[in-house]
């Protein structure tokens, strides 16, 4: 028998979706695979073969919840907020997201510890955003997987977290850094606290998560990622990307295969398309255009209206599309960025929340695609944006080079030997 690899996600689907591709590779090489997950995605990892167990970060509700749907909800209460600047959003939608997943952490935390003990790994992979304590207090081998952008990981030559703003232009991010110790600072020493009272180390200034003493990664390719004034250490390994392979073939169905112009990629992830006026409005823009669109159509898609040139799906096997596909608007969470990378593919980037501004601002100034205001632009600013990435010759000899370079190291084979050191060093 292998060793056993257990994977705990974030209840959403970019992160869990991150560790299955590594967890493909493992299951591959005889490891047996565990995924600790949210009751609510219960059935969806079984489904490709992986082991489940299941825990609640909250009390059950009164009816059956679809995946990921509490953070759905919390997404769909703090929408306006995404309309506010991002030193706004500190106070609208960061501190109350860190609260509940504080709130969640709390109530876990027992069960977690069960789950860990009975599942017995070898290694725990983590890829979250706040500690879970029982992880560290485990005195089990864990990592650390950043999947967010590595502006996370504090430096003080990086932009602020959260904040979008510009690599060079310093004006604006001691502000920001104020408000975010003002607003973040006393629930942070709280949580902090709580992490000490069970049995795991304090958490570090400005994080709400903890450095693995065995190993930490993310994947954010070097061709955007930012220089630092304080390395990182042995410990920390960047992987460029880690592409899940998808188990679903997917090819433009006719006649959109065949028709003229480019064909063009609409996805805001599970929790963006659920803004229904924004979706509809984009896709009503593209379909004034010369082009054919494919659209990740999310949980609300019966309330979308397709043009006669546009293919799409509540869900769509995304690294099966990219490969086809001339252009990507999207709205900046991490994977399909460096999906959209490793597939040598342009974006426009439309932020909403999170770490969603530091990709726009970063894929703007390194000069792989277009930032725009997401609910502010003019539909004649996304077309404009659309015909001058799909006319920049020499972006696409970039992309080209960029996408052989990360298509060749292969990250999830890297990713999974660094684990499988871990697991064998005990």
């Amino acid at each position: 028998m292998g060793r056993t690899i257990a994977f705990f996600p974030e209840g959403a689907y970019g992160p869990t979706n991150n560790c299955v591709g590594i967890g493909q590779v493992l299951r591959a090489r005889g490891d047996r695979v565990v995924f600790i997950i949210e009751e609510s995605f219960a059935g969806t990892l079984e489904a490709q073969g992986f082991e489940e167990r299941l825990m609640r970060l909250g009390p059950p509700p009164e009816q059956e919840e679809a995946p990921g749907q509490f953070w759905k909800d919390f997404v769909a209460e703090n929408a306006p907020v995404f309309r506010t600047p991002t030193i706004e959003q500190l106070t609208g939608f960061i501190e109350p997201t860190f609260r509940a997943l504080f709130d969640g952490a709390s109530y876990v935390d027992d069960r977690l510890s069960e789950i860990i003990e009975e599942i017995d790994a070898d290694a725990i992979v983590e890829d979250n955003v706040v500690a879970f304590p029982a992880l560290s207090a485990s005195s089990r081998p864990w990592v650390r997987i950043v999947s967010c952008n590595p502006t996370e990981i504090f430096d003080p030559e990086l932009p602020p977290v959260f904040s979008g703003l510009p690599k060079e232009d310093h004006s604006d991010w001691q502000t920001f850094r104020a408000e975010y110790d003002r607003v973040l600072g006393p629930l942070h020493a709280e949580y902090s606290e709580f992490c000490q009272q069970r049995g795991a180390p304090p958490l570090a200034e400005r994080a709400f998560i903890h450095e693995s003493p065995y190993l930490n990664f993310y994947a954010f390719p070097s061709e955007i990622d930012y220089p630092r004034s304080n390395a990182l250490g042995d410990l920390w390994h960047n992987l460029d990307s880690t592409i899940r392979s998808s188990e679903e073939d997917w090819i433009p169905p006719s006649p959109l295969s065949e028709g003229e112009g480019s064909l063009v990629y609409l996805s805001l992830g599970s929790l963006g398309s659920a803004d229904v006026g924004l979706m509809q409005g984009l896709i009503d823009t593209l379909d004034s255009s010369p082009h054919r669109a494919v659209v990740s159509m999310g949980p609300l898609h019966d309330q979308l209206r397709l043009g006669d040139r546009m293919t799409g799906a509540e869900f769509l096997p995304q690294t099966s599309v990219l490969p086809h596909v001339d252009l990507v608007i999207t709205h900046g969470g991490n994977n399909t960025v460096v999906e959209s990378l490793h597939n040598g593919k342009p974006m426009i980037v439309l932020p909403l929340f999170w770490d969603q501004h530091d990709n726009a601002q970063r894929i703007e100034e390194k000069g792989f695609g277009r930032r725009l205001d997401t609910y502010r632009h003019e539909p004649a600013q996304l077309l404009d944006a659309v015909d001058e990435l799909l006319a920049d010759h020499s972006l696409r000899s970039r992309l080209e080079a960029t996408s052989t370079r990360l298509k060749g190291r292969n990250g999830v084979d890297e990713a999974a030997t660094l684990i499988e050191t871990v697991a064998n060093a005990g």
